[in-house]
């Protein structure tokens, strides 16, 4: 017999025998038409469930039926005209339409079951409701005998390995059960079919039909009934999804706005009009080593023209926009999940009532059980060197044991403990940013490189068109770089956080999250940083450049600037991450899955395939579903857009569009990704998004930061402003371009880096000229900076102070001036305090009025027989027996 299973067989059958003692109806259907699978089908009986409820505090409707505070005058005719015109948008659903009339929720009870709406039981409790409570029987039922069972035959005893098993069967529920093996899943049943002919209509197929269609993208979200369906924290995620979506609608529009501007105003821009025109004749310095000559700075007209799309005035009053759009966003989203958790009766919902139910997880009983265990047999060896002083053993044996079934609620794990964990970690994430440092590195010896290598071709269009083409290869490599790593990122950040052990499910989520957001946030932004605040700053000049491993020249940025370049790496970056990552693996990847599968059972059973996969039932199908992996990924791909958006918005003012196109794609992919493809995860109560709005918040104040150094450094907005002000004669920007140039004499070459064909062009060149704020080669201190530079240098960090600064007062005053619940809300929440304390005040009337009627026929009973009170009498010939 293979020991293992006869292991897992005896865990199942004891956990089981506790489920049923628990209160639970187990049904087992062995013969199924999966092959080596069984299944166990639980229900929970009436009793189970009120027993439950009332322990997990679950607020439940009772009759009181209460009006809710409509709008009225103005803002009442406003509100329909409102939902005549939004009403071919809206979802057909019966959840969806606006509530005149609200049921009092009040936490279940069973000593206080008149005051709920009991008239139909079978539904009092829904799907939802009934898979929590048990998944939480599940949890809280634990395996702890088998392991004692299972000691008993020689071979068995001999098996090391099956003895620690059996130790680590311990006292954990289905979540050990499952890591060990035990059992292959644990899952709550769909509905029913959401497609077919003569399909039973149900939620499931309702929320295929209006909300996990494509064919409904520009329909609201049936944000109830998917709270219904599966449970709040996922309502909270495609419900906050919504809201992102829609304030992408704004951001979109005035982003829009600002591209076109910059379209309609390009003709007028006079330093791109002085840099087109080849009648300046500006010669340039050679952009590499040797093999690269001078070149005329009008070839770089279309760059310069194209810089100014973005580059422009109006770039700054987005980068404002979009700052108090984020503070805007933050604030309408708490208010609107202020109004769901009113309408989902989460009002009352405290952390603390959840903790009820935040088991253990089992990798930390498994430690706290190891540890216990060596602590134990530490213990046993002192005792063996210490004599014993009474030789009464059977008390000794009965301490002992006694000790041992408290031993793992006594300890626990220490940072001692986790010590070794927390330096892997640290070690491990300073690594991974290093590895996500060299591969820029690599990439930028790359460009380096290549440009040096193209401009020795003979064509002269592969010459013209060398910055062009090493930017494009250059961020593809990057996008496939930063995909690839964005996966293995997401396993090594998951290794970490087991490593750790965290306690409950909660603290691990969210040390998951932490590191996953830190590694891909690296990953991700680390070669725009590049482009944006070092590419081109650290060069050197003419006659004495910065060389990488003495070889690589440091590359340096267009005459119009870095911000086309870093325009170009956002937009390939950004689109590539959508469309490969979050689109085809979302869609493509489940596909794949299914479709082996499908082979998969096709081959055990080729015969009649068709016959059985048309006969399985409800519970062999879904199992044949990919499990639930949590929102983590959901979230995470949603938060690395939101930087894009936010973070760099001044370089590329389209990214909200882009993003709002995404998203409406990503919100019905989602959906038919949890309608279609997923097992029914277990509802989940939650109030809030938990540590992504505390990312948000971060993210919407670090884009403050950085788009103030992405308007003063990366772009030419404060150079041409202290031109203006302080340098131009007429008052225009004409000179621009020639103010911000400095002159080299080309005898001041070092030795082997002139150019070799020094007469490309077809006329000596004596005088070349690069960009940068220098003194001039017949100045007294040549080459040095000038004090035009400390002047801009001063002009971009006060605007950076400045910038900051009121942009973070604003978006405070927005947070303060935008209450966090609405007043309507703050009504009706009060208005429900009333009517709970008013209706168990009628009640304990009622209860003492029945007392005092009890007690009054008590003391008619008592009183003596007379003429004044007949009906006590015995025999009364009025009342004859003493009774009406």
């Amino acid at each position: 017999m293979d020991y293992h299973e006869d292991d897992k067989r005896f865990r199942r059958e004891e956990y089981e025998g506790n489920l049923l003692e628990a209160g639970l109806e187990l049904e087992h259907d062995e013969d199924t038409k999966i092959h080596g699978v069984g299944f166990v089908k639980i229900h929970a009986p009436w009793n189970v469930l009120c027993r439950e409820a009332e322990f997990l505090k679950l607020k439940m409707p009772t009759k009181k039926l209460y009006h809710i505070n409509e709008t009225r005058g103005l803002l009442k005719k406003i509100n329909s005209v409102l939902q005549k015109i939004t009403d071919p948008i809206q979802p057909k659903v019966a959840e969806h339409r606006p509530q005149t009339t609200k049921r009092l929720s009040y936490p279940f009870s069973r000593e206080k079951q008149h005051l709920f709406d009991l008239s139909d039981k079978d539904s009092f409790f829904d799907s939802k409701t009934r898979s929590t409570i048990v998944y939480e029987i599940l949890k809280r039922t634990t395996c702890t005998k088998a392991k004692y069972s299972m000691g008993q035959g020689e071979g068995r005893k001999k098996d090391p390995v099956l003895l620690s098993k059996r130790r680590k069967c311990g006292k954990y529920g289905i979540t050990s059960l499952l890591a060990n093996g035990v059992y292959s899943a644990a899952y709550p049943l769909h509905d029913g079919d959401y497609e077919g002919e003569n399909v039973e209509f149900n939620d499931r197929k309702l929320l295929y039909e209006e909300w996990a269609s494509y064919g409904v993208f520009y329909k609201y979200q049936p944000i109830d009934l998917v709270r219904k369906y599966f449970g709040e924290k996922i309502g909270l995620y495609f419900a906050w999804l919504g809201v992102y979506t829609q304030m992408l609608i704004p951001a979109s529009v005035v982003g829009i706005i600002v591209f076109l501007y910059g379209c309609a105003t390009v003709d007028e821009n006079i330093p791109s009009m002085e840099m087109c025109d080849r009648r300046h004749n500006i010669t340039m310095c050679p952009l590499c080593d040797r093999t690269c000559s001078y070149w005329k700075m009008s070839s770089a007209c279309a760059t310069a023209r194209a810089s100014h799309l973005f580059d422009n005035p109006a770039t700054v009053f987005f980068s404002v926009f979009m700052a108090l759009w984020a503070a805007t966003f933050m604030e309408h989203w708490k208010r609107k999940q202020m109004r769901l958790n009113y309408r989902w009766d989460l009002t009352g919902f405290e952390e603390e009532e959840e903790a009820v139910k935040d088991h253990p997880r089992a990798e930390y009983e498994a430690r706290v059980l190891e540890k216990s265990l060596r602590k134990e047999s530490k213990n046993k060896e002192k005792r063996r060197h210490i004599p014993e002083e009474s030789t009464n053993k059977w008390k000794q044996r009965v301490k002992t044991a006694m000790a041992g079934v408290k031993l793992t609620d006594k300890v626990k794990l220490t940072w001692r403990d986790r010590f070794p964990a927390y330096f892997t970690n640290l070690v491990s994430i300073v690594f991974m940013i290093a590895v996500t440092f060299a591969i820029v590195l690599g990439v930028i010896i790359y460009r380096i490189s290549t440009a040096a290598a193209l401009a020795m071709n003979s064509s002269p269009s592969v010459r013209s068109n060398i910055r062009v083409t090493v930017t494009a290869t250059a961020v593809i490599i990057n996008l496939v770089v930063i995909i690839l790593l964005d996966e293995v990122y997401g396993c090594i950040a998951r290794w970490l956080t087991k490593i750790e052990v965290p306690k409950t499910e909660k603290s691990f989520e969210e040390r998951l999250i932490f590191k996953a957001f830190l590694l891909k946030f690296v990953n991700s932004y680390t070669p725009i940083f590049y482009v944006a605040f070092f590419k081109g700053r650290f060069v050197g000049r003419p006659g004495d450049y910065v060389y990488i491993f003495r070889s690589f020249r440091m590359e340096e940025c267009a005459p119009g600037g870095c911000l086309m370049e870093l325009c170009i790496q956002l937009s390939i970056i950004m689109l590539g991450k959508q469309l490969i990552q979050n689109n085809l693996f979302e869609i493509g990847i489940p596909k794949m899955k299914k479709f082996i599968r499908y082979l998969r059972l096709k081959h055990q059973s080729p015969a009649d395939h068709d016959e059985y996969v048309k006969r399985k039932q409800r519970y062999e199908v879904d199992y044949t579903l990919e499990p639930f992996a949590g929102l983590t990924p959901e979230y995470m791909e949603m938060i690395i857009q939101f930087g894009f958006v936010t973070l760099f918005v001044a370089s590329f003012p389209l990214a909200p569009l882009f993003a709002l196109l995404n998203n409406i794609i990503e919100i019905r992919l989602d959906a038919k990704k949890f309608v279609t493809e997923l097992r029914r995860p277990v509802a989940v109560r939650a109030k809030d998004i938990g540590i992504w709005y505390n990312i948000l918040r971060g993210v919407g104040k670090l884009a403050v930061i950085i788009n103030a150094f992405v308007i003063s450094f990366t772009s030419d907005f404060i150079p041409r402003l202290v031109y203006l002000y302080m340098y131009s004669e007429n008052g225009t920007m004409h000179g621009f371009v020639n103010h911000t140039l400095s002159s080299f004499n080309v005898s001041d070459f070092q030795n082997g880096t002139a150019p070799n064909d020094p007469l490309e062009l077809g006329y000596e060149v004596q005088i070349c000229r690069y960009k940068d704020y220098r003194e001039p080669p017949w100045s007294e201190h040549k080459y040095d900076i000038s004090k035009d530079f400390w002047a801009v240098l001063a002009a971009r960090l006060a605007f950076v102070i400045v910038f900051q600064n009121l942009v973070m007062f604003m978006s405070d005053f927005v947070d303060w001036v935008i209450p966090d619940i609405p007043k309507d809300i703050s009504q009706q929440i009060h208005k429900e305090k009333v009517l709970m304390v008013e209706l168990f005040m009628r009640e304990e009337q009622g209860k003492q009025q029945l007392l005092d009627t009890w007690m009054e026929k008590d003391r008619k009973k008592d009183e003596p027989c007379n003429n004044h009170n007949p009906k006590a009498c015995p025999d009364s010939p009025e009342y004859p027996g003493g009774a009406l």
